[in-house]
């Protein structure tokens, strides 16, 4: 992380945050998915929430119907992510169910695609934070820069499946500056004028 640099490199006041999958899925010690350090994730989000207003998108990961491809061999390693009885788990989490955001739903790890894009408004720069950083934050992130999106990750606004995941996924991120950065929240914040 460069902290000597600018973090939001455009027009800041045009950037949107990105939450990535903060579901119950993720956030519930009880399924088998659950991200230690979630709830560390979640403060730094609600850090940023206040200075973006209306430019917050959240996303959700969801299983297709029915797997196709790869993804069969997936959701066999995961049998209880396809079980109606755990349906519940892909709500958001409580903090997040009643922010007032563009919502996002995917069957892919990555969430940046033509129509998050459009539905966005064709932004500049996104700000991420959200779970996991070593799976749909860094696919997201990787795929928002390749379509020519400055991407900011708040690297303590997000969690991966270990800490040594999570720190390996802000590196690799960081390899690709100026199209990605690292960055805490209190430099966004700060960048924002907040």
């Amino acid at each position: 992380m460069n902290e000597n640099m600018p973090v939001l490199s455009r027009d800041a006041g045009a950037s949107w945050l990105m939450i990535i999958d903060m579901q119950r899925i993720f956030g519930e010690p009880v399924s088998e998915w659950s991200t230690p350090g979630y709830e560390s994730a979640s403060a730094g989000i609600q850090r940023l929430l206040g200075a973006f207003s209306s430019r917050v998108c959240l996303t959700r990961f969801l299983p297709p119907e029915p797997p196709t491809g790869v993804w069969i061999a997936y959701y066999e390693k995961w049998p209880f992510a396809l079980d109606p009885l755990n349906a519940h788990l892909y709500e958001l989490s409580e903090e997040f169910a009643s922010v007032p955001a563009t919502i996002v739903d995917r069957t892919t790890f990555g969430k940046w695609d033509a129509e998050t894009d459009r539905a966005l408004g064709y932004p500049g720069e996104v700000v991420l934070g959200g779970v996991t950083t070593d799976c749909c934050v860094l696919s997201t992130a990787l795929a928002a820069a390749d379509a020519g999106v400055h991407v900011t990750v708040a690297a303590d606004a997000c969690a991966g499946v270990t800490g040594e995941d999570h720190q390996r996924a802000l590196d690799a991120m960081a390899l690709y500056s100026p199209l990605i950065d690292v960055a805490q929240v209190d430099s966004i914040l700060a960048s924002l004028g907040k």
